[in-house]
């Protein structure tokens, strides 16, 4: 069939809807069902008055500030080889997302193909967290995204904690100018990371809300080890519910609920 630059009708975009909804029910299980009211918009529904509800995690300052923030501490670290890693890599992989985000997700380090393009969580491992953000009723663009090691370590090997400790200063000031409400730590290298603590066990940790810094801090399992171990994946998803409860959101019910 020959293709035209005509506008999708109202079926096409159903269409579309229905099959992103397959493929996420195929990553999450047949019970979750994320709504979406008829204007195709993600709906959420929280728990400030109905005033706030146009744009619960929007901008709360003008973003040009903390973008230019952001976009100063980039400069800064452009030239920065404070370690080995410095000297292998492609690109410096420095985060992305809304400056102003609620919620924001700290991994460990960049991949072969975070590497390449300069951007976290774009491989399989990041495509798999992509899903589970819009699984959330949210998108990339609502949250920020980000990693404790700004280059990647040769062979994707994990990294010490001395090897972390000249990269520490800048993910945490990443987090002062973004103010996320919550963070979410993936992976126990992360977690070692951000609590100063070589000794932390996700699979002890995960689940339950830590008072870090004035910020919320959920840990739970990275998406790469969600690929190998995906039996874990609903333990997952209950972590992420509790984030979007304790942002005011209403997480997407189960299905015949």
């Amino acid at each position: 069939m020959e293709q035209t630059d005509q506008v999708p009708s109202d079926r096409d975009e159903l269409l579309n809807e229905i099959l992103a909804r397959i493929e996420l029910e195929k990553w999450f299980g047949a019970d979750l069902y994320p709504i979406r009211p008829d204007n195709g918009e993600t709906q959420h529904t929280p728990a400030e008055p109905a005033a706030a509800d146009s744009d619960e995690m929007a901008v709360v300052e003008s973003p040009n500030e903390k973008q230019a923030q952001l976009d100063e501490l980039f400069e800064a670290m452009k030239t920065c080889h404070q370690c080995q890693f410095g000297d292998t890599r492609t690109k410096l992989v420095f985060g992305e997302g809304n400056p102003d985000a609620r919620l924001m997700f700290v991994g460990e380090a960049p991949g072969a193909d975070e590497d390449r393009q300069g951007r976290p969580f774009v491989g399989r491992a990041g495509q798999l967290l992509t899903r589970m953000i819009e699984a959330m009723g949210l998108q990339r663009e609502d949250v920020y995204i980000g990693n404790i090691l700004k280059c990647r370590p040769p062979n994707n090997r994990t990294p010490t904690p001395a090897e972390m400790t000249p990269c520490l200063p800048y993910i945490l000031k990443q987090i002062e100018i973004i103010e996320p409400e919550i963070i979410c730590g993936l992976g126990a290298v992360a977690l070692k990371g951000l609590l100063r603590d070589p000794s932390v066990s996700i699979g002890r940790i995960r689940g339950a809300f830590i008072d870090w810094h004035g910020v919320r801090l959920m840990p739970t399992y990275h998406p790469a080890y969600l690929l190998r171990s995906p039996q874990q994946k609903k333990v997952v998803w209950e972590d992420l519910q509790a984030i979007l409860r304790e942002l005011g959101l209403e997480p997407p019910p189960r299905r015949g609920s």
